[in-house]
């Protein structure tokens, strides 16, 4: 069955994003997430609001919704630090709490705290990032020297009975060989980056991007199938990685949700429609939605590559 998932932006204050969390809730979406930067394209200038405590606000007045970053890197966090607010999201929400994790991007947030590194290098600063993490959520007491982080017997006590799950985002090669390795779960926002890429003929666009779409799910099969991993990981797509934001229109994200679960994906995120901007839309649209939710995770994605 599919799981539907939607992005709360950290834009609001907590009095009026409270209710949004618990409306996402009550409508019945299977997890909600918000973004890990400490500002965002666009969006730099705008209140943006700090993702750890605004998710355990969220696990605070929620108690069955699965609560997600997406997606959180290492342009400024260390995983030790990380790692304990990890741990205290997991014990505030019950289990509830996906670790969403990505290389980072080249914005703002690359650059906040020291020279951005090349591409090359972000890569294997990630694969550090997530092994490291891994090990710290898995252990009492961690020793690491590496080549951007070292850990001096980092205490994460108590060890969790369930390491939270990881939902790694990965395009490229070694990025999707670390997320069979590490994750529970891949994301992807697909070939593209969000309605903020601008187009002459945004319905080819999108087409387009559907194509390209399969051909990045079709490495991820080879990409697990050599891992020779037991438990196939679950596979969330963003529909807002696509040119044409899903919240259009009701058939625009029902027919988004079908062709994702027809492509595989066992998990599809949405955004909350904004005023203004890259995810404008209208709240009725995301309430005609959340009517279809029932029928929406009936369906089963089309079984993958053994």
């Amino acid at each position: 069955m599919v799981k539907i998932g939607i992005v709360l932006l950290p834009q609001d204050r907590w009095a009026v994003a409270r209710d949004s969390w618990r409306q996402a809730e009550d409508w019945g979406f299977d997890h909600a997430w918000t973004y890990d930067h400490l500002a965002w394209r666009t969006l730099v200038d705008q209140p943006w609001f700090a993702t750890v405590p605004l998710l355990a606000a969220a696990a605070a007045v929620t108690e069955r919704i699965g609560l997600g970053t997406f997606v959180a890197s290492p342009n400024f966090r260390h995983p030790v630090p990380f790692g304990k607010d990890v741990l205290g999201l997991d014990d505030i929400s019950g289990g509830r709490f996906i670790l969403g994790l990505g290389s980072g991007g080249e914005g703002f947030d690359a650059g906040v705290l020291a020279a951005p590194p090349t591409r090359a290098q972000r890569t294997r600063r990630f694969e550090e990032f997530v092994a490291l993490l891994d090990r710290l959520l898995t252990q009492p007491v961690t020793e690491h020297v590496g080549d951007y982080y070292d850990a001096y017997g980092a205490r994460m006590i108590p060890v969790p009975d369930r390491r939270p799950p990881f939902a790694v985002a990965a395009s490229g090669p070694r990025a999707m060989a670390l997320a069979a390795r590490f994750g529970d779960g891949w994301i992807t926002f697909g070939p593209q980056f969000g309605p903020e890429v601008q187009t002459d003929d945004p319905v080819a666009a999108q087409e387009k991007w559907w194509t390209d779409l399969a051909d990045e799910a079709a490495r991820m099969d080879a990409v697990e199938a050599s891992a020779g991993s037991d438990v196939p990981l679950r596979r969330y797509l963003s529909l807002d990685g696509a040119p044409i934001y899903s919240l259009t229109s009701l058939d625009l994200a029902v027919e988004g949700i079908e062709r994702a679960a027809g492509l595989g994906f066992t998990d599809v995120v949405v955004h909350w429609p904004r005023t203004e901007g890259i995810y404008a839309g209208e709240r009725a649209t995301l309430e005609a939605l959340a009517g279809r939710l029932p029928a929406l995770q009936a369906l089963e994605p089309t079984p993958r590559p053994t």
